[in-house]
């Protein structure tokens, strides 16, 4: 990966230089931040109507009525939000004209994929990062389920990390970024949903849609299972997408 390392210094400049880094991960904080709040005032409330009916604590804890529904919107929120972290990835540099200029200097395609891939992989880290407050607040509330907390995790992760490699390729095959932004959302949407179809299709064809939809692919993570299947399936996604990336990239530079 020759010339990865100043690839991916370059590409963490331009986020957190320009606006783009900070609004995606304030907006993504505030929206996360507001689902957490709603969800132990919930859990408050509940708790105390419990004081009039004890067996009402039995059915209730922290895993079920705030973990869970907290990294379900913050799959919703990172659907959203993605798009914005990769729409100027390689778009940006075309519609500049830089793409020619990266292209002559001693870097290989696959080097300026991966940099440009995991600096946006590294914001969302840090993005995810900053939400792990929520999980020491709740550990002073009480006992909660650190499985189903960490699995769910590894999911939005392996999530987010598809997306922006899907994002990624849309970019590098279009100078406009607004117009990246709107496909690589509009795309992820129908790999999000794509399993909503399956009740019309016959056995056969259900099963295929929903071994390709990632919404069926996250509830195992929500629900605490870590499946092989489950991360070879987002290893593969990302994949697949990166090396449409680089094959673009590719003929970037043999037209250039």
């Amino acid at each position: 990966m020759n010339g990865f390392v100043a690839i991916f210094r370059k590409e963490m400049a331009n986020f957190f230089v320009s606006p783009i880094a900070y609004a995606v991960i304030g907006i993504f904080l505030i929206i996360a931040g507001f689902f957490f709040w709603a969800n132990l005032s919930l859990l408050s409330l509940v708790s105390l109507q419990a004081a009039n009916d004890p067996s009402i604590m039995t059915r209730i804890n922290l895993t079920d009525v705030v973990i869970r529904p907290m990294v379900q919107n913050m799959s919703i929120i990172l659907l959203f939000l993605t798009p914005l972290l990769t729409m100027r990835l390689f778009s940006e540099e075309k519609k500049s004209g830089t793409i020619e200029l990266l292209l002559t200097y001693p870097v290989n395609d696959f080097g300026i994929v991966m940099g440009k891939f995991l600096a946006a992989v590294t914001v969302l880290l840090i993005m995810m990062g900053c939400t792990l407050t929520f999980a020491i607040i709740m550990a002073t509330l009480g006992s909660f389920d650190i499985g189903v907390f960490f699995s769910s995790y590894l999911g939005l992760i392996l999530m987010g990390a598809s997306f922006i490699a899907l994002g990624a390729f849309i970019s590098s095959v279009t100078e406009n970024q607004i117009v990246a932004a709107a496909i690589s959302f509009g795309a992820a949407l129908m790999f999000w949903i794509i399993s909503w179809t399956s009740s019309f299709t016959g056995p056969t064809m259900a099963a295929i849609i929903r071994q390709t939809s990632i919404l069926e692919r996250l509830d195992s993570f929500f629900k605490g299972v870590i499946t092989v299947s489950d991360v070879t399936y987002f290893l593969f996604f990302t994949a697949f997408f990166l090396f449409l990336s680089f094959r673009s990239v590719e003929t970037q530079r043999w037209r250039g």
